[in-house]
């Protein structure tokens, strides 16, 4: 009988992933962006087949990602090895050469939108205004533009139009809990939600009729749910709400008059339609936890991107009650029965609020006693029941995984996702800290035998734990993760630079706060082994952060391997450098499991 080899990172992390998909509007052909070929690009399907074939080969990730009205072309956005400078392109739908759209050198382009008769795009860009943002209408034929729209006051976002192109719907983005959505039609600007001074959010918006706009909000409420605005009276009204739910996404299918509503309970998401006719609602079973994006055909079909803990991103389409799934993306050499379903946990907090938080533990067979503390990132996000190929990865090596969801995290309601705000580095942290002290009083785990491991804020976090609360730990991984709050406020994109005063804290007036919470400022009691892992062309959490905590600790003595990826932004676009990775991590973190298991 021939016997194999455990699975390695590379089986694991040779998992494809997708990162936004489009389908045309005669339903022949589908379009998504994935790293099939172990770098992101473009791959096409003529549906109903679904054996993908490329588009592109230009190894760049993709933001923004349209079919125009006819079915003849699509428009792609693509930045440069992570700098977030997204630029516009049209793609034809056999792949070939691209042609220039929207391209201007070190401006930020966001959210396509095709006009009617596909001769106009409309995009917003940093092109004039980083902080606040531009909205501008090009026309494909001349190749003339026009601004339809100035931001001021915050980061302002052209979202869509009326059916008739004369109303347009944006919004601002104040904060990550304050964002207003508005129409303008000629001069006028009409505010979507009643005039208030309580922050609140709107989510999404949809025009089904030249006057009607339904969206999602969470105005007067702490969880957002569906209401309508007409515009010939001016008139917002509630809808439909659920509790302890917010939804956040909505589609519209004009043929049939229903609404498509995704919403987030915590770790997982449900799908609802909703019938303007007769107001009849009903959930629809999906097969994810997570999902990622909707699309409504012209025929009613649904086709829906998402994932679970154990399932990758698949592109999935409705049929009748059922879903078929277009793609087959799964752990490649991996068994389904090898992976780890996350239990979901609660626990109380150092004030008694409840944290919810997902333990996923490694199975018997494999079970080394190691258990890794991960803090998520955002820090308004959630951990959540999304595949995470790294995750199984380390669980097939040995390592259980504990993720709580602390304050600030999104799917608990607005105010919980407030708590973070100006507070970075003190709810959150003791939130993280009650979760350590559960792991040890239920017997998971033994203080100063933790692992910790984070990205982005968990990044900050992990450092931030490690500098005040060391003792819990044996060693920590930080990825790409602020280290100084005062550097980081100065280096973030501009248009994120308005917002920084309500979601980190005023350099000035905060001053005290903003030491009290740089995980710089406690080298001293940094002590534990570190492995940092830097994007070079991150735009949002720059090199300097993890190069100037690296240089103090090493000046020190202390025992720092840093990781530069010289061709990645916040995150991971190419796999070979995933998979580097996770490799460095797995080794560093076993040099500390060798010594356990001697002990």
């Amino acid at each position: 009988m021939i016997t194999f080899p455990k699975p390695d990172v590379e089986q694991f992390l040779r998992t494809f992933s997708i990162a936004d998909f489009a389908v045309s509007p005669d339903e022949k052909h589908l379009v998504f962006s994935t790293n099939l070929s172990g770098k992101y690009n473009l791959w096409g399907m003529d549906l109903p087949n679904s054996f993908p074939y490329p588009l592109t080969s230009i190894n760049q990730s993709c933001q923004g990602l349209i079919y125009d009205k006819k079915s003849r072309f699509i428009i792609a956005g693509f930045d440069q090895d992570g700098n977030e400078n997204t630029q516009f392109y049209g793609v034809p739908l056999n792949g070939g050469t691209m042609k220039e759209i929207v391209n201007h050198e070190n401006t930020r382009n966001f959210m396509p939108k095709l006009s009617n008769d596909s001769k106009k795009l409309y995009y917003t860009t940093s092109r004039g205004n980083p902080s606040f943002l531009n909205s501008y209408c090009l026309d494909l034929e001349s190749g003339q533009e026009r601004l339809v729209l100035e931001g001021k006051d915050a980061a302002t976002y052209l979202f869509g139009f009326s059916p008739d192109e004369e109303t347009l719907l944006y919004y601002k983005h104040f904060a990550n809990t304050y964002t207003l959505l508005y129409a303008k039609k000629g001069n006028e600007d009409i505010l979507l939600t009643p005039p208030t001074e309580k922050q609140h959010t709107v989510n999404d918006g949809v025009f089904v009729s030249d006057s009607m706009i339904y969206l999602l909000t969470d105005y007067d409420s702490d969880f957002t749910y569906l209401a309508s605005y007409n515009l010939e009276t001016n008139k917002f009204c509630k809808v439909k709400e659920l509790e302890n739910e917010s939804f956040t996404a909505i589609t519209y299918s004009k043929e049939n008059q229903l609404l498509y509503i995704t919403s987030q309970k915590g770790v997982e998401d449900q799908l609802y339609e909703i019938n303007l006719q007769n107001e009849n609602w009903r959930n629809i079973p999906v097969p994810c936890s997570v999902i990622n994006k909707l699309e409504v055909a012209a025929s009613g079909t649904l086709y829906l991107f998402g994932m679970s803990a154990t399932k990758p991103h698949n592109i999935y389409k409705s049929t009748g009650d059922e879903w078929v799934s277009l793609t087959k993306y799964t752990v490649p050499g991996v068994d389904s029965n090898e992976l780890v379903e996350p239990d979901i946990i609660t626990y109380p907090s150092f004030d008694g609020r409840e944290i919810e938080s997902l333990f996923f533990r490694a199975k018997k067979e494999n079970d080394n006693g190691e258990v890794i503390f991960w803090p998520h990132g955002g820090p308004q996000a959630a951990e959540r029941k999304f595949f995470r190929a790294s995750f199984q990865f380390f669980l097939n090596n040995g390592y259980s995984i504990f993720a709580p969801n602390f304050r600030g995290s999104t799917g608990y309601g607005l105010e919980f996702m407030k708590m973070v705000e100006g507070d970075w580095g003190n709810g959150p942290r003791l939130d993280n800290v009650a979760g350590l002290d559960w792991l040890i009083d239920q017997g998971h785990a033994q203080k100063g035998n933790i692992l910790l491991m984070g990205g982005s804020f968990g990044g900050y976090m992990a450092l931030l734990l490690h500098g005040r609360h060391a003792d819990y730990f044996k060693a920590v991984v930080d990825i790409f993760g602020p280290s100084n709050l005062f550097s980081f406020i100065n280096s973030v994109p501009e248009d994120w630079k308005p917002v920084m005063d309500q979601w980190v804290g005023n350099p000035e007036k905060d001053k005290e706060k903003l030491i009290e919470y740089s995980p710089i400022t406690y080298l001293e009691s940094m002590i534990k082994p570190m492995l940092v892992i830097q994007g070079a062309n991150d735009p949002r959490v720059v090199k300097e952060e993890s190069d100037q905590i690296v240089q103090a600790l090493k000046d020190k003595g202390r025992d720092v391997d840093y990781m530069l990826l010289e061709n990645e932004g916040h995150g991971f676009s190419k796999k070979e450098n995933e998979i580097a990775v996770y490799q460095k991590i797995l080794s560093f973190l076993k040099r500390f499991t060798a010594v356990t298991e001697k002990v």
